[in-house]
């Protein structure tokens, strides 16, 4: 069959070539043209756009991009069209991947969504277009099937977290190795920092995150760079001898970091699985956070929080995230009863993913449905 998978990011770049992957083992000629990155690249495929080329972040520089977003939809479509595919997949990446689904569905195409909008958390009302363009929903956490089927009457799969795939499959890391191999202190305890992945981003919240590292000379910092970010870009942050950076190699990181700093999103949820106990930081740009404080209806910020349904990890959002703050939280989960207290709330959070199998489960039932 022909698949066209929509993904928009760096996470669905990941969970898209794990699926891509999982179709092509159930269906040998399988034929995939995708929008991802360099992991969907590596499974084999078509690359119509890269990501890179789409990372736009938060409401202002979405504004500021209309048109280029535009072009791309334009683009996208007509791609669809020469390609013909038997189902176009789309992962997460809604304010996209909702407009060609709309277009998509009127022209009879077969639509399969995997990794839901997050519509649970804002702009509810959105539910009403999946509802009319979405032939299929294939959700990864556990709550979003009764926010699906018990409050809006729309049958969804829940086919378990690619995560806890993504996690598990991986070679383990030689901590020595590791550490010689990427210049790192041979014996200081490591806390990695997770700063997102959009040039934005990570520029606000190292600096944020770095303000601290007076307070903790006993450990190093080492920075976990984004697969689309240069080395350079990250220069400005490595000047002082106690902060370290690691490419591409946030996995193998986490696997040895005894604590972390994170920003909001997919990462926390990876270093949870990890068992790294963890502060989640997130400061957005003023009008940014003025719009989501209007629009975003959750008690929490990170998806730990959210699937545990009560504070696991300390969120310091926009104005609470100060240097202050930072140095007390982390100097919580270093050690004593918090730290202790995180690590076995993430046990539970495990069990609530489900086990291993999501990419399986999802490309089964994306065959099924075409």
């Amino acid at each position: 069959m022909k698949y066209y998978i929509i993904a928009g990011e760096a996470s669905g770049d990941l969970h898209g070539s794990n699926l891509m992957k999982a179709l092509k083992a159930k269906d040998p000629n399988a034929d995939i043209r995708f929008w991802g990155g360099d992991l969907m690249q590596q499974a084999g495929g078509t690359l119509v756009r890269h990501y890179k080329e789409m990372a736009f972040m938060g409401f202002l520089e979405v504004l500021m991009n209309l048109g280029t977003i535009a072009k791309a939809i334009k683009f996208c479509k007509a791609d669809i069209q020469k390609f013909q595919p038997d189902v176009i997949v789309f992962i997460d990446y809604s304010g996209f991947n909702l407009r060609i689904a709309k277009w998509a569905k009127a022209l009879g195409y077969k639509t399969n969504y995997y990794i839901s909008p997050q519509i649970w958390a804002s702009r509810e009302g959105r539910i009403k277009d999946i509802k009319r363009d979405i032939d299929a929903m294939h959700v990864i956490l556990p709550f979003e099937k009764d926010f699906y089927e018990k409050k809006h009457g729309y049958p969804v799969n829940f086919v378990g977290h690619p995560l806890i795939d993504a996690i598990s499959d991986r070679n383990p890391v030689n901590e020595q190795n590791f550490r010689k191999e990427n210049n790192l202190d041979p014996n200081k305890q490591i806390i990695a920092l997770l700063p997102g992945s959009r040039k934005q981003e990570v520029q606000k919240m190292l600096t944020l995150m770095l303000s601290v590292i007076k307070d903790f000379s006993d450990y190093q910092f080492v920075i976990a760079g984004a697969p689309s970010l240069d080395h350079d870009f990250y220069q400005p942050f490595l000047k002082n001898p106690n902060v370290s950076f690691v490419a591409n190699k946030t996995y193998d990181l986490l696997s040895i970091a005894h604590a972390a700093l994170v920003t909001s999103g997919t990462a926390t949820l990876e270093t949870a699985i990890f068992k790294v106990p963890q502060v989640v930081c997130y400061r957005a740009n003023w009008l940014s956070y003025q719009i989501a404080k209007r629009i975003i209806t959750l008690e929490y910020i990170s998806l730990v929080n959210l699937i545990m349904d009560k504070e696991v990890v300390k969120e310091l959002i926009q104005n609470d995230l100060t240097t202050k703050n930072i140095q007390t939280e982390l100097n919580k989960i270093l050690k004593g009863p918090a730290r202790t207290a995180q690590i076995q709330a993430y046990d539970a959070l495990e069990k609530k993913l489900g086990g291993k199998g999501a990419s399986e489960n999802a490309a089964s039932r994306i065959i099924e449905n075409v």
